[in-house]
């Protein structure tokens, strides 16, 4: 590896943009970890949210080792067409594609378990298959968000050690505050409920990436963005200031 590059200047940016970006990306996956892991105890759930970054560190930085595969899985493998369109899946798409259903699919569930209050299902009938459970399904997300992160970051820098850097720095801050984050969120039912509401948004943007990939919809470029991350986030951090406010907003009435 050439260590050299950090004499530049532009190379600790590309770092710190990297990093920044990131975390701000990496939020939609402590709010998913956050959650699902409320369903332990309390003295297991830190324990389920590093291990969930842990992995969530593990595959970003093996993905980066297998680049070349990466950029690989945006080739279309077969084309045919469908109803008048030109149908050209890739490896990516298809990965986005079930990352969104599954997404979705969990945001849901997890929505009406905490309306409806059922029972947890079996697997979740002692805490060790309960832990397994979670991890497994953190794990399967987690391979939807790094294919995603590292695609990204692909665009904004060339040097592998640079962009493995920033993962280990990002994901090492999210470990820091994950904890302080999850409690937070599970403390408060609206937290929870915005929360989910966002990954039901974010698992609809990943179909739509997908069928866009697919040539399914849109005309543009395979690698043009549908919708824009910066205006989703926006959405996202915006709604998110507005329940903050309303959280104090209603501790101040309370005291009163």
């Amino acid at each position: 590896m050439d260590f050299s590059v950090f004499g530049e200047a532009a190379t600790w940016i590309s770092l710190l943009t990297l990093t920044f970006m990131e975390i701000v990306l990496g939020i939609d996956n402590i709010i998913f970890i956050s959650i699902i892991a409320d369903r332990l105890p309390k003295k297991l759930q830190p324990r389920a949210r590093n291990i969930g970054l842990l992995i969530a560190m593990i595959l970003r930085l093996l993905l980066l080792l297998g680049i070349a595969f990466v950029l690989k899985m945006q080739n279309p493998f077969i084309h045919f067409n469908l109803f008048g369109k030109d149908i050209a899946p890739t490896g990516q798409s298809l990965i986005l594609l079930g990352g969104g259903l599954f997404l979705i699919y969990k945001s849901i569930s997890e929505i009406h378990h905490k309306l409806e209050g059922e029972a947890f299902p079996k697997e979740y009938k002692s805490h060790q298959a309960n832990m397994k459970a979670i991890i497994i399904q953190i794990t399967l997300i987690n391979i939807v968000f790094s294919i995603d992160s590292i695609i990204t970051a692909i665009g904004l820098t060339k040097i592998i050690l640079v962009m493995m850097l920033s993962v280990i720095l990002s994901i090492g801050i999210m470990m820091l505050f994950s904890g302080p984050v999850g409690n937070f969120v599970n403390r408060h039912p609206s937290m929870q409920m915005l929360g989910l509401s966002f990954l039901i948004l974010i698992g609809f943007m990943l179909l739509i990436e997908g069928l866009h990939q697919m040539h399914a919809i849109g005309n543009g470029d395979l690698h043009d963005e549908i919708i824009p991350k910066g205006y989703l986030y926006f959405a996202i951090f915006f709604s998110l200031a507005v329940e903050l406010l309303n959280i104090r907003f209603r501790k101040k009435i309370k005291k009163q």
